[in-house]
This record gives C-alpha cells, sequence and structure tokens, in this order.
C-alpha cells in the first residue's frame, strides 16, 4: 500500500475504535502526511528508529517547539502500533525514541472583572449583538469547549431541567448546568434574534449566523477577539480563555476539584487541577495585597 492508503486505513480504524473528533483525526493525518512527504519514496512501513529520529531533528531545526515535536511523536506511536497490532511490521520504530520533555503551560484566563467587560461588549439590541452575549454568558456559565458550543442542537438542551447534554472529546455524554442568567439569556435569543436571523429557512443548529447557517468555531474566536479588543482587555486570549475562566472562578470560590472535572468533561483528574494552581497564584496576590503581613 502507499502511503496515503496507510494513513487512510489508519485513520478509519482511529475513528472506529476509539471515536476521536475530526480535528484530532485531522491532526494526526497532518503529522503522518508531512513524514511521508520528508521520506519521499519510501514507504511508511520501512522505517527504522534511526529514520526517525532524523524525521525528528530536522523537524526541530526548522523551529517547531518541544510541544509540536511531542505531538508528532505521538502521531507516529499511535500509527505504528496499530500496523504492528496488524502484522503489517514487526518491529515498532518508535519504541527507543523518548519523548521530548515539556513543561505544561498554565491555561489563559480572564479575571472576573474582565469577565464582567467581555460579557457587557455586544450590543444586544441587535441581533447578531443578542446572539453574541447569549453565546458568551453561555461559555462561562457552562464551561464548554468552543467546539462543544457551536454544535449545539435542540434536543440537547432542556429549558425546564436549566441543563444542556453534552457529547464530548471520546463520545462521553455529561450534563452540565446552565444557570438562570444564562437561560434568560438563550430564552430571549431564541424567541427573537434567532426566528430574525434564520426567517423562514431551519438549520438544527442552535446559534445561526446571518447567512442562515450554523456558527464555526472558526467565526465565533473572531468575535471573541473583536468583544475583547472592544473591551479593552489586553491579555492574550485562546478560544478556550472563558473555558478557563469557568473553571478557575470556581475554584477560587471554593467549588470541590472533582465537580470541576465532571463539568469541563475531564478523563483525568490531574488535567484539571492545572486550574488549581491559578487559583492558588490568586490566593497568593490577595494575601500579599490585603494581610497587614503580606
Amino acid at each position: 500500500m502507499n502511503s496515503a492508503t496507510l494513513i487512510e486505513q489508519f485513520i478509519d480504524a482511529l475513528w472506529v475504535e476509539h471515536g476521536l473528533s475530526e480535528n484530532t483525526l485531522s491532526a494526526y493525518s497532518s503529522d503522518l502526511r508531512i513524514f511521508a512527504k520528508w521520506l519521499v519514496d519510501k514507504s511508511l512501513l520501512e522505517v527504522d528508529g534511526g529514520l526517525l529520529s532524523k524525521f525528528l531533528a530536522s523537524r526541530f531545526h526548522e523551529g517547531i517547539g518541544s510541544r509540536s515535536s511531542a505531538r508528532i511523536l505521538s502521531s507516529l506511536r499511535r500509527f505504528y502500533g496499530y500496523y504492528l497490532r496488524e502484522n503489517q511490521i514487526g518491529i515498532d520504530p518508535t519504541a527507543l525514541i523518548e519523548a521530548p520533555q515539556i513543561g505544561r503551560p498554565l491555561p489563559d484566563t480572564l479575571s472576573e472583572q474582565d469577565v464582567e467587560l467581555l460579557l457587557a461588549a455586544p450590543v444586544v439590541t441587535h441581533v447578531l449583538g443578542l446572539r453574541d452575549k447569549t453565546m458568551l454568558e453561555m461559555l462561562y456559565a457552562t464551561g464548554l469547549r468552543v467546539s462543544e458550543l457551536v454544535n449545539l442542537k435542540f434536543e440537547q438542551i432542556s429549558f425546564r431541567q436549566g441543563v444542556v447534554r453534552i457529547i464530548g472529546k471520546g463520545n462521553k455524554e455529561r450534563l452540565v448546568p446552565v444557570g438562570e442568567e444564562a437561560m434568560s439569556w438563550l430564552e430571549t435569543y431564541m424567541n427573537d434574534a434567532r426566528k430574525t436571523l434564520l426567517g423562514e429557512h431551519q438549520c438544527d443548529y442552535l446559534f445561526v449566523t446571518s447567512r442562515k447557517d450554523a456558527m464555526t468555531r472558526q467565526a465565533f474566536w473572531h468575535i471573541i477577539k473583536r468583544y475583547a479588543k472592544k473591551a479593552g482587555i489586553k491579555k492574550s486570549l485562546s478560544p478556550h480563555t472563558l473555558r478557563h475562566a469557568f473553571a478557575t472562578h470556581l475554584l477560587n470560590h471554593g467549588a470541590d476539584l472533582r465537580v470541576v472535572q465532571l463539568l469541563l468533561g475531564h478523563a483525568d483528574l490531574s488535567t484539571t487541577q492545572i486550574y488549581t494552581h491559578i487559583a492558588r497564584e490568586r490566593l497568593k496576590e490577595l494575601h500579599s495585597k490585603f494581610h497587614p503581613r503580606g
């Protein structure tokens, strides 16, 4: 089989066996296609550890960081692990390659005051502003990933119970409370802005654009950046900034770490624990500012 076929078969197997998201599968495919291109005419199944090391070294010299190197190596490990189990190769060429050491960066987050400024930025007398306000309120109230928010459909929302049903990474389901404030904005958006935006058109997705189709991750990310600039927020933001703020502010106000883990949909508690560091730093800052011997 040629490289393209080998990669396609591997990606199909990942989707069937593990139900990975389209974004994750796309990242695996991209890493493997880059490696296949670097190999020129050599088959992906005719590779040894030495050749792999040369490839990773070449990527490093091209300027990619240790985090990107670790991700590429992870993609290669899964690829060769799959073909080893399929008896297509006898030895895993990644077995003796050590992953680069990387530190886990602290997520970007906002203070509660910054969040209030951001949430107040949309002009809610305009249908698009009302939609944007609702989406921002929903993000901060629920801690959803942006991809989870833009993919919300009617059947996932219980207005009576005030919760949304989310199918997260690995097709794991969780119920997330919305809260009265965000639910009120959602009802207003549904009754006013959404009907105006769609007119006679039909769309299964909750949040729609002026073109009468579903909002995308990329489009909403640009919207967040625009409102952050309008609000005068100077911090570097990411699409997950409000998700990080949701987690950090819950912990600052005494929420149990495992409860936050469930709300975020983290499979591993250690993923959630990174937010406790931010919470501790904030407590130290307040102690230093207000304690007479701080």
